[in-house]
């Protein structure tokens, strides 16, 4: 089992700590999954997500080889710009979600913990002969999330204003509490916010600066374990590979087409632009529990005894106070207001398809 740098300093901070993704990661606090989740939806919370593959792309043709293999299209970025894409094979399913970053003299491509391997190796086999060079630099850094609606009035404090400066989905390098850190104002939860990128040889310094930040202005905000980053990600209707993401799904079924440009020649792109013009036979709907039950995934969903989709996530949603779940349900069935039940330990629970996202993003 794989340890981040700060291992230590979240189990001295009392994190319950459980594998995920081959690593031993904080799953909650002393104060717990629910109360980290609102804690970040009304000031701020802070993230270790070190986890995640961080893969740095060189060379005069990095552009054109990202732009082969991620679906939104990467040579429009600027520098210090980033995007959300896929990666998909050529029958348009999604090997991967991820974040790319364009940097002054480099790109930085950020992938899921369960997925790095895959993707190194699938990065690497469409390597070209020359023009581009792919570095895993995971574990020479560290990866932190602060988010909440106080989060960058804080971070102005130690930066002279330089956090509030950086756009929605840019980046910049400035130093966060005596660091010299990647910063994107980029994020997982719906909240305002960014992620930081530094030197592993910096953790320490950078988490417990940011905490003490917090402590010295009076700012609500503490450590965010994986449990609430879960249900921050699933009200606006973010996805989680492994649950509404897989090599059999489209970005059709997945409702992620805005994140596919059909300008770009990226692998997949014509089987993704069939299955959507041909239409999906089953589409990603979020319903909510009207009878009491704990959706899970793998449940299967039926609409009048017929079984008509499986949930891939279910979980209790604090800021809606509901037990809710994604489903890929059958496409007709995933209009607003379609009825439901969720067979839940044997017993058909009725739910109610519902307006997605359940919770708006605040930078909208």
């Amino acid at each position: 089992m794989k340890h981040v740098p700060l291992y230590r300093t979240h189990v001295d901070a009392g994190a319950k700590m459980a594998p995920f993704a081959g690593w031993e990661m904080p799953i909650q606090y002393p104060a717990g999954s629910i109360e980290e989740h609102r804690l970040v939806r009304r000031s701020a919370g802070l993230f270790d997500v070190s986890h995640m593959g961080r893969l740095k792309v060189t060379g005069t043709g990095a552009a054109a080889y990202l732009d082969r293999l991620v679906s939104s299209s990467i040579a429009k970025l600027g520098v210090n710009e980033s995007t959300y894409g896929l990666l998909c094979n050529e029958s348009g399913g999604v090997i991967d979600d991820l974040f790319v970053y364009r940097l002054a003299e480099s790109w930085l491509v950020v992938v899921n913990a369960s997925n790095a391997e895959k993707d190194i190796a699938w990065f690497r086999s469409h390597l070209p002969e020359s023009g581009a060079t792919l570095t895993d630099v995971s574990d020479q850094t560290v990866m932190f999330a602060f988010q909440g609606p106080q989060a960058i009035a804080l971070l102005d404090h130690d930066t002279g204003g330089r956090a509030s400066a950086i756009e929605r989905f840019h980046a910049a390098l400035i130093d966060v509490c005596g660091v010299p850190c990647t910063v994107g104002r980029t994020g997982y939860t719906g909240e305002d916010g960014v992620e930081l990128f530094a030197a592993a040889d910096h953790a320490e310094r950078l988490w417990t600066g940011i905490l003490a930040l917090a402590d010295r202005h009076g700012v609500d905000a503490g450590p965010i374990g994986l449990a609430a980053r879960d249900s921050l990600r699933f009200e606006p209707g973010f996805p989680l590979y492994g649950h509404e993401l897989d090599e059999q799904t489209t970005p059709v079924e997945a409702r992620l087409t805005w994140a596919c440009d059909p300008d770009t020649d990226f692998i997949g792109r014509d089987a993704i632009l069939e299955r959507k013009r041909a239409g999906a036979e089953r589409k990603l709907a979020t319903v909510v529990m009207e009878e009491r039950g704990v959706p899970r995934q793998g449940c299967d969903v039926y609409h009048e005894d017929r079984c008509v989709g499986v949930v891939t996530t279910g979980l209790y949603a604090p800021t809606v106070d509901a037990f809710c779940a994604n489903v890929y349900v059958e496409s007709e069935l995933a209009r607003t207001g379609s009825i439901v039940h969720i067979d839940i330990r044997g017993g058909r629970k009725r739910a109610v398809v519902a307006s997605r996202p359940l919770y708006k993003p605040a930078y909208r």
